[in-house]
């Protein structure tokens, strides 16, 4: 098992997948969350465009900016000790040309401080893929369920479920290898399918929702917390109800509030007797 106190690094999580030890990888979008995820021992750390949605209450990802994802990753690597941080590129960010996506690529680095980028699309990115690579860049690609094109692909589906359309994810995969992708996430494929491209590829795949067969898992943490309520995906596992612990927190804080027990004598700083009589005399004075 890799050393969580160590930097996870591209050879560290390569020979994870060559000792077939399963990476952990978890979104966080804040310091704090990438801080308690790091000291968990979690390999990798995603700063996804899932931010959009999770976090600002868009309805799609395509929304969220540059500026914001920068910010959030500046967040994210603050927390992040030992951690691979990876940097989704946002929407609009790298389709346009090879330039556009090799600056903003950068930025990611060099303002966000990730350690690598992520984006999205199979064949018809691989040149992107190879651009932003050639500057110096570690990029890990995304096939499947891509979020960014789901009007494309007629939604939030599952992709890969007929022979041609598993054949072709299969191709996608060996040509995001061979321009440069130093890993591949694959979202909402059957596992079968998955199970192929992982044997197939040199490096190493990241499944969510593509099966166990993959050589690690990512989950959205705010679905692994049950912070995120509007939907929840078929390959989600809750692992805690944050929300509702928050729900009763906040009632609990109302209730004392409006009825006048927080703050208590012990939440209250004091001052001395002799110094309020002071104070109060200076009042009056003052009043007079």
């Amino acid at each position: 098992m890799a050393d969580a106190r160590r930097k996870i690094t591209i050879p560290t999580l390569l020979e994870m997948k060559a000792k077939g030890e399963k990476i952990s990888f978890l979104t966080a979008y804040d310091y704090p969350t990438a801080r308690l995820e790091d000291e968990a021992g979690i390999e990798m750390i995603l700063v996804g465009d899932s931010a959009a949605m999770c976090l600002l209450g868009h309805e799609t990802t395509l929304t969220i900016t540059m500026d914001e994802m920068v910010t959030l990753s500046r967040a994210v690597t603050r927390g992040a000790e030992h951690a691979f941080v990876v940097g989704d590129l946002p929407y609009m960010s790298y389709q346009p040309s090879d330039r556009d996506a090799v600056i903003n690529a950068g930025r990611l680095l060099s303002e966000g401080a990730v350690d690598a980028v992520k984006l999205e699309g199979g064949r018809r990115m691989a040149g992107r893929v190879r651009a932003i690579t050639d500057a110096g860049i570690p990029v890990m690609g995304h096939i499947g369920l891509t979020p960014q094109s789901h009007t494309q692909i007629g939604g939030y589906r599952s992709q890969g479920r007929s022979a041609d359309a598993a054949l072709a994810l299969v191709g996608d995969a060996l040509a995001l290898e061979e321009a440069g992708a130093f890993a591949l996430l694959v979202e909402a494929v059957p596992a079968e399918v998955a199970e192929v491209i992982t044997k197939r590829l040199t490096i190493p795949v990241l499944s969510i929702g593509a099966g166990n067969a993959c050589d690690g898992q990512l989950l959205i943490v705010h679905d692994l917390l049950g912070l995120f309520e509007a939907f929840t995906p078929r390959f989600v596992r809750r692992y805690a109800n944050v929300a509702e612990v928050m729900r009763t927190a906040f009632t609990e804080y109302r209730d004392e509030v409006r009825g006048g027990h927080f703050p208590g004598p012990e939440h209250q700083y004091p001052i001395k007797g002799d110094e309020l009589a002071l104070f109060h005399a200076a009042v009056e004075a003052e009043g007079r």
